[in-house]
């Protein structure tokens, strides 16, 4: 599995499996267990899926030593803050059975981010976190976080696809250290991303599908991938991206698919932060 050093040294596979959405705990507990059974060493899940003891189940039940697992949680706008951010990674080691996370991120750059950064900075001083980071920060919320603290994030997490590649915020963030992370690496399904007519026309000179496009796309990117799948044949076949190589040409075709906008979330509306604010889930 390739990997990607991380601004503090910490070593990431640039491929995981993700788990938003998947609410079902059973469904959730077998699909982390097969992408662990079939070679994945990066699980992302975060406290507002509900599904940590899940995915902390099938880390325990795969057998594979938990230095070998990197995984990543995220505290969300409600327990923003550091008090509230320090209950909140206290039951997130609690759901998923470990005394350590690999990487902790900010879910949302809404509420007190600030407090929440500062107990995660003392969680990666004290050696509970092995690095730390944020999710859907864009360029100025980012900037501000980095000029404001001490420790500059790791890992930055986005919508990040061929529809929207984020080129902008991904070539500021390489001036700061700041890794790449790419949610919803298949725009979740939108626009027939599936069925691409560029997409598969790629696939179809190296024997793959749009999806194993994209993912070596992004590879070739340096972007951290984290698809998601309830299916062991797609679960697998996201895994199959290292035997082959898109050429300078073909990366160059995959570049001028870029919207320049989300699809999913607008973060920077007034109206998505309202209803981010309104989502919140037992603890």
């Amino acid at each position: 599995m390739d990997t990607i050093t991380l601004n503090n040294g910490v070593e990431m596979p640039l491929l995981g499996f993700g788990v938003f959405q998947i609410t079902d705990q059973e469904v959730c507990r077998k699909s982390v267990l097969t992408a662990l059974e079939l070679g994945y060493r990066l699980v992302d899940t975060a406290a507002c899926y509900g599904n940590e003891r899940a995915v902390g189940s099938a880390i325990a039940e795969s057998g594979i030593d938990r230095a070998d697992v990197f995984v990543t949680s995220k505290v969300w706008i409600q327990d923003a803050g550091y008090e509230r951010t320090m209950a909140s990674f206290e039951r997130t080691l609690e759901n998923l059975g470990t005394d350590y996370l690999d990487l902790y991120l900010v879910h949302m750059p809404y509420g007190d981010y600030h407090g929440s950064w500062r107990a995660m900075e003392e969680l990666e001083r004290e050696g509970r976190v092995r690095a730390i980071g944020v999710c859907n920060f864009l360029a100025d919320r980012l900037v501000d976080l980095i000029l404001s603290h001490e420790t500059t994030p790791a890992v930055n997490q986005m919508e990040t696809h061929p529809l929207c590649q984020q080129k902008a915020l991904r070539e500021l963030q390489a001036g700061y250290g700041v890794a790449p992370m790419a949610w919803a690496p298949f725009a979740e399904g939108r626009r027939g991303i599936f069925s691409n007519e560029t997409l598969s026309e790629i696939g179809s000179a190296h024997r793959k599908t749009a999806a194993q496009v994209i993912l070596r796309w992004l590879r070739q990117e340096g972007v951290v991938a984290i698809p998601k799948s309830i299916h062991e044949e797609r679960i697998a076949q996201n895994l199959d991206v290292d035997d082959f190589e898109l050429s300078d040409a073909e990366m160059a075709t995959i570049e001028t698919m870029d919207t320049g906008r989300d699809l999913i979330l607008d973060i920077a509306t007034a109206d998505e932060a309202v209803r981010l604010h309104g989502i919140t889930f037992e603890q």
